[in-house]
């Protein structure tokens, strides 16, 4: 089992920044592929950015490209995400994910692990 634990939601404006963390225990993170998708209201889960096991490699959804930075420190076993020029549209519930797998995936069905989510809300 792998623990994944996100942190660093809250209540901002539009055009502010926010940065998310989510730390995993529990097995080898360097191994995962990690991910991040959100999830509004009344809206299924969608894909955010990813990362593969390196960190060689990032992938962005096109609402986010520009705007959010995804990155991990192996050391720390810790996945990032960098929220820059929020939007209204990006409140949601958070989650960071691990693909066993280990390359950083757009399909939330390929993730094995799951975090509890951490609220980002952002005010217009």
């Amino acid at each position: 089992q792998m623990q994944l634990v996100e942190s660093g939601g809250g209540l901002v404006q539009a055009g502010d920044s926010l940065r998310l963390f989510c730390t995993a225990s529990g097995r080898t993170f360097s191994s995962y592929g990690m991910g991040w998708f959100r999830q509004a209201p009344g809206k299924a889960r969608e894909f955010v950015a990813a990362i593969r096991w390196s960190g060689g490699s990032t992938y962005y959804a096109d609402s986010v490209k520009g705007r959010f930075t995804i990155s991990r420190d192996n050391a720390k076993n810790t996945v990032y995400l960098q929220m820059n020029s929020l939007k209204p549209e990006d409140t949601a519930v958070y989650y960071c994910a691990a693909n066993g797998a280990g390359w950083g995936s757009r399909t939330a069905d390929e993730y094995d692990y799951w975090g509890q989510g951490t609220q980002v809300t952002v005010s217009s």
